[in-house]
């Protein structure tokens, strides 16, 4: 679709977005129960073909993105992903791989690097392999992924190791780190739980306490300084013991956009929780028209939708008021300032289900996400 003369000025007054999240599938073998998919999952039959997502990417880099993130459930469910990644590096995006490691195997790997793969994200349940396989839902995942990260490395690829904390793994917080420089990881994410999807679902039985929360940061904090150099630590601290929220996605519509299985666009994953928007969907529409003109995407953006605290707050260019989604959540409203801020009204919900975290205890019942993929024969 060629812009308009006012589409282009209002594009180069928006900007082009960093990256694309390409959710190329919710089939997955775990049943992870933090996952921040929704809880309506897309079935296979109505997935976007190899054509629809070989013409995003075509228009994703057109547009100016310079990242592919390639996400799910998990990637390697689809049988085209190998020609998917050599598309996105023929039209010049840099492409990462976020992946469980569950289906893919060596010569999967080799195939993936071959094709223009640039970097891999795997994740980790935990350090201690019993714990790891009872949170992903699925018995033999944590020796998987050990081998997976090997594959990686070896195949010349830069390698990620993903870790969402909770309370049945935040004491192994820093074990989870050391893991992923011995396992010759660049860079390691530890990422507190995120409440959307089913992470909201098993909100009780995921938080951990105010105290719990505080000695993982500390310890993570410290090994940030002692592993300089030898890793970089990318730290996500929990939301509900937080005084300030989080600048979430950068700010609604502003760096990213993610696409969902079927074709949806949306500011962020978890944007079709909110109702009324208008979300648009690449099988009608183009990235750049979906870009500046969607509705959903202008939901947010710019400050006219702000109701106070956050319109005459200094931090409204810091944080843009938190998370759209986490305001709808926790006080029905999305336009509300996120309950994580300590000016915002609602801020007593917030500590009301922080305190309730202190009295958790045993061995934590989830409701796992449920959409099974087999692994594949050697």
């Amino acid at each position: 679709m060629t812009a308009t003369p006012e589409r282009f000025d209002s594009q180069k007054r928006l900007g082009a977005p960093v990256a694309i999240l390409a959710e190329l599938t919710h089939r997955c073998p775990l049943g992870c129960p933090y996952c921040s998919n929704p809880l309506a999952l897309d079935p296979r039959e109505d997935e976007l073909s190899t054509s629809d997502w070989t013409r995003v990417f075509s228009q994703a880099a057109t547009l100016g993105v310079l990242h592919a993130n390639l996400s799910g459930g998990e990637p390697a469910a689809r049988q085209d992903l190998t020609d998917i990644i050599a598309h996105c590096a023929n039209v010049g995006l840099y492409t990462n791989l976020i992946t469980s490691g569950i289906g893919l195997t060596q010569d999967r790997v080799n195939e993936l690097a071959r094709a223009g793969l640039d970097h891999a994200q795997l994740s980790i349940q935990d350090s201690d392999a019993p714990s790891a396989d009872r949170i992903a839902g699925y018995k033999g995942a944590f020796a998987r992924k050990l081998a997976v990260a090997e594959w990686i490395t070896q195949a010349g690829l830069p390698l990620t190791i993903n870790a969402v904390i909770h309370r049945a793994n935040i004491f192994r917080a820093g074990d989870m780190v050391r893991l992923a420089v011995k396992l010759g990881a660049r860079r390691v994410e530890i990422a507190h739980t995120q409440y959307y999807g089913w992470g909201l679902t098993n909100r009780a039985a995921l938080m951990p306490s105010r105290t719990e929360a505080e000695v993982a940061i500390a310890e993570v904090e410290a090994l940030k300084k002692a592993l300089a150099g030898v890793i970089v630590i990318d730290h996500v601290i929990p939301d509900y013991h937080a005084r300030y929220p989080k600048a979430c996605m950068g700010g609604w519509g502003k760096r990213g956009l993610n696409v969902t299985p079927t074709g949806k666009t949306l500011p962020c994953h978890a944007a079709e929780t909110i109702p009324d928007l208008e979300f648009w969907t690449v099988r009608d529409r183009s990235i750049e028209d979906i870009w500046i003109n969607s509705p959903a995407f202008n939901a947010f953006r710019g400050e006219d939708w702000m109701r106070e605290p956050c319109r005459s707050c200094p931090r409204k260019t810091v944080d843009y008021g938190g998370c759209r989604c986490q305001a709808l959540a926790l006080t029905g409203d999305a336009r509300e300032a996120d309950p994580v801020c300590h000016l915002s009204p609602h801020h007593d919900k917030i500590a009301e289900i922080a305190a309730q975290s202190e009295d958790a205890g045993g061995v934590p019942l989830y409701n796992y996400r449920r959409m099974k993929l087999r692994e594949p024969a050697e």
